[in-house]
């Protein structure tokens, strides 16, 4: 009876051990900064990209104080706040755009009206 309730205290105490996490979690978080980076996000989503930055340093620091879950948590915000930033860049770039397109149909319509002027119906 006392081996079986030794056994079981050491699989529980095992279990509440914190897993120590891939350092490669930090890799894919500075893959998406990047990313972010070459999609335009300092232009276009300066916040989002702080906030990517600084939670990826929070993250780091968390690990070497092996505060391990908080530390995956911190690289995974600032994985998500990359993509937000990635996303914005994208959305701003597509808007600068459409606006261009829009300012040349303006012209172009403005120069059939000088030509051919307005249509009778």
């Amino acid at each position: 009876m006392k081996s079986i309730l030794i056994a079981l205290t050491c699989l529980i105490l095992a279990a509440c051990t914190t897993v120590r996490p891939d350092f490669a979690i930090f890799d894919s978080a500075e893959n998406s900064i990047q990313a972010a980076e070459a999609a335009g996000g300092d232009e276009f989503a300066p916040v989002e990209m702080r906030f990517a930055r600084e939670k990826l340093v929070s993250a780091k620091k968390g690990f070497e104080k092996e505060k391990y879950e908080v530390s995956v948590y911190l690289a995974e915000e600032s994985e998500i706040n990359s993509e937000l930033a990635i996303a914005k860049a994208r959305t701003a770039k597509l808007r600068r755009q459409v606006n261009e397109l829009r300012k040349n149909n303006q012209e172009l319509e403005a120069k059939l009206l000088a030509t051919y002027g307005e249509e009778d119906q």
